[in-house]
């Protein structure tokens, strides 16, 4: 029998694509990927032998050890008690002497070699000193004077648990909404924290060169994200090759910015730390590395949808032809640009909301506040994060257009012409 049963499935899968767009798209990214599997391996960092940075010893030069607490009593009364943060059992010894007051609180230790012992902690009021409350956990420091006593002192507010729940109920949020989807990416967030503390922070402390290392732990990011999310499809990969491409503008775009800016990073306390106890890194590489991360989410928000714009119009139209598909999909680019470019501007800005707060009355000039180290950071960071995600739109729209679109569809916009079948010789049984 001569059947000529042309029915195509489509059910949830995209347009079918030209052999030869899929074969170039994913060569290139198995090329990548092998590239970005080598960078790996030899930028890994070796064996790490550092010195604990000086404002994060403890008086005998070792690890600080925290341990739990819990604040049962407090008052306001004179300083100077011997069994402040000593360790006692009963009631605090009385202060000698009239001193100045302070804030003198009772706390149980949950925690350590001396759980469930107490301690005194006593804090002068003012600015900057933490307001401590009866009932409230907290983090306490424990360490070893000369003599060998143990001695406690405030560290932090304990934030385990509202952390926890916190955390937990965006998780479940996700989840509801987004279904197996969601619990993917949840998953590939997990995956891009691993590759930020196992490989690239150790890779730049070890003296790694910063843009190589940003790029390598930006693409393992996103190879794992992007194909764990949205799954391994043609769809998928349009949006991540943009994104790599997109990902390394931004990194060629940050080097130059940082150049010729002439940006240090050393208004931000945390770099000044660095430069001082870990000379071996560069400040300079940290906020290279530091553009070229912060780009990805956003880059990685614009490509998926372009892509998913893309397939979807060449889904619903099949006589839509590339050029039109790309046209109508960079008509929501168009807006998804406008839109985000004002959401990563004000991030920054909500970010040095402080910063700005104390220039505002250190009576300065606007010129020299926005050209200062500080605030230049943020606009030097806003203007190549908005460069790298206004040209990855046209970028991931062309790509995707490619791959959405069967390669038998005319320019015209109807179908081409099947070729007629070749005539075979001899008798066809109907």
């Amino acid at each position: 029998m001569e059947s000529h049963g042309h029915g195509h499935g489509h059910s949830n899968s995209p347009a079918p694509v030209g052999p030869v767009a899929a074969r170039i798209v994913v060569g290139l990214l198995v090329a990548i990927g092998i590239a970005v599997i080598a960078g790996a391996v030899a930028l890994w960092p070796g064996e790490q032998s550092v010195e604990i940075p000086l404002p994060f010893q403890t008086s005998g030069g070792g690890t600080v050890n925290t341990e739990a607490g819990t604040v049962i009593s407090q008052d306001i009364g004179a300083c100077g008690s011997a069994s402040a943060g000593r360790v006692f059992t009963g009631n605090p010894t009385p202060p000698v002497g009239a001193g100045y007051d302070c804030q003198r609180s009772i706390v149980t230790i949950e925690s350590g070699p001396n759980a469930g012992t107490r301690t005194l902690l006593e804090i002068v009021p003012g600015p900057g000193q933490p307001d401590i409350r009866t009932g409230e956990s907290v983090r306490l420091v424990r360490q070893t004077d000369p003599s060998g006593t143990t001695q406690y002192s405030f560290n932090d507010f304990s934030r385990g648990l509202p952390l926890s729940i916190i955390v937990g109920v965006f998780a479940v949020v996700v989840c509801i909404v987004a279904r197996w989807r969601g619990f993917r990416a949840l998953i590939g967030l997990i995956i891009a924290f691993g590759v930020l503390v196992i490989f690239l922070l150790p890779a730049l402390l070890d003296g790694a060169p910063a843009i190589p290392a940003a790029l390598v732990a930006g693409s393992i990011i996103l190879y794992a994200v992007l194909y764990l999310a949205h799954g391994v499809n043609l769809r998928t990969s349009s949006a991540l090759l943009g994104t790599l491409t997109s990902m390394a503008l931004a990194a060629v775009l940050s080097y130059v910015a940082i150049r010729m800016t002439h940006l240090t990073g050393l208004s931000e306390e945390q770099n000044t730390d660095v430069q001082a106890y870990i000379q071996n890194v560069s400040i300079t590489g940290l906020l290279l590395a530091g553009f070229i991360i912060g780009s990805l989410g956003v880059l990685n928000d614009v490509t998926i949808t372009q892509a998913s714009s893309a397939f979807e119009i060449a889904a619903a139209d099949a006589t839509a032809t590339r050029r039109s598909i790309f046209t109508s999909a960079m008509r929501v680019g168009r807006d998804h640009i406008a839109s985000t470019v004002y959401t990563l501007v004000l991030a920054y800005a909500g970010g040095a909301l402080p910063l700005l707060l104390l220039f505002s009355v250190a009576g300065r000039s606007i010129q020299d506040v926005l050209t200062g180290d500080a605030v230049a950071i943020e606009i030097v960071r806003s203007a190549v994060g908005g460069i790298a995600l206004s040209l990855s739109v046209p970028l991931t729209t062309a790509i995707a257009a490619l791959l959405a679109r069967p390669g038998g569809v005319a320019e015209s916009g109807t179908p081409a012409a099947p070729k007629p079948p070749a005539r075979k010789s001899g008798r066809h049984s109907r």
